[in-house]
């Protein structure tokens, strides 16, 4: 538990548009691997609810997938008796930084001062204890306005992941550095020299900032993609637990 007065303004959101198509067949487009049971009898979107599930730490996560999945989704979390905040669906897939700046203007809308938790469903984490630690210090560096995304320990010459190498360590926050350079996926001979260098960490695509800060970022590099987001956002229709972007303006979104 992460005793701090500020730590309920963290909003988790859960990123589960993916199809995963690299576990084909056994991950299918109507039933992908966030939503089977790979690493115990909860399924990996369970699994990272339950991650921050804790009310005194967490507010009810922001789940974000496409609508051929949204039964399920509310299905498993209900049967998990799990928080939900609320579920929007995109109506085409347009890549994080959409179902981020998507995220970032529905929460900024009830908390201008929230700090957003992004995280994929996809991620097997073992170590619970070690992951609220890891988002203490991440916390202390987003609250500073920074935008922080998480490096994973390599243990191998990995060619099928993105990479972070990272820079000078920032002295005012503890075990925080900042980011040198972000690498696609490297050519064997890359990785290795990657993993020998330990200065590259496996890029696990989970962030957190806050809220106005991403916003400002979004709007300063990629505005086609918020005004979309927004325009989206503002025709969005309401369906109990659901919230259905304007299928046009999102599709027009780069």
């Amino acid at each position: 538990m992460m005793n701090s007065p500020n730590c309920r303004r963290i909003y988790p959101v859960l990123l589960s548009g993916g199809s995963g198509v690299r576990l084909w067949p056994l991950s299918r487009e109507r039933f992908p691997k966030q939503l089977l049971n790979l690493t115990s009898s909860q399924s990996m979107l369970q699994e990272t609810a339950r991650r921050v599930a804790d009310a005194t730490c967490f507010a009810a996560p922001l789940v974000i997938c496409n609508e051929e999945h949204r039964f399920i989704i509310a299905e498993q979390l209900r049967h998990a008796a799990l928080p939900l905040g609320a579920i929007v669906l995109e109506p085409v897939g347009r890549n994080t930084a959409a179902a981020v700046a998507v995220a970032a203007l529905k929460i900024s809308a009830y908390d201008p001062e929230a700090l957003l938790l992004v995280l994929p469903a996809d991620h097997l984490i073992t170590n619970q204890p070690a992951f609220l630690a890891m988002i203490l210090r991440a916390r202390a560096a987003a609250e500073a306005g920074h935008l922080v995304t998480f490096g994973i320990v390599p243990t191998a010459a990995e060619t099928g992941f993105g990479y972070i190498q990272s820079g000078p360590a920032l002295s005012d926050l503890d075990g925080v550095q900042r980011v040198a350079a972000f690498v696609e996926k490297p050519s064997q001979a890359k990785a290795e020299e990657y993993l020998a260098t330990g200065e590259y960490y496996w890029n696990s695509g989970m962030f957190m900032f806050k809220v106005a800060k991403v916003l400002a970022e979004l709007e300063r590099f990629e505005p086609l993609v918020l005004g979309a987001c927004r325009r989206a956002l503002a025709g969005a229709v309401i369906d109990i637990d659901f919230c259905r972007l304007e299928p046009t303006s999102f599709a027009a979104c780069p």
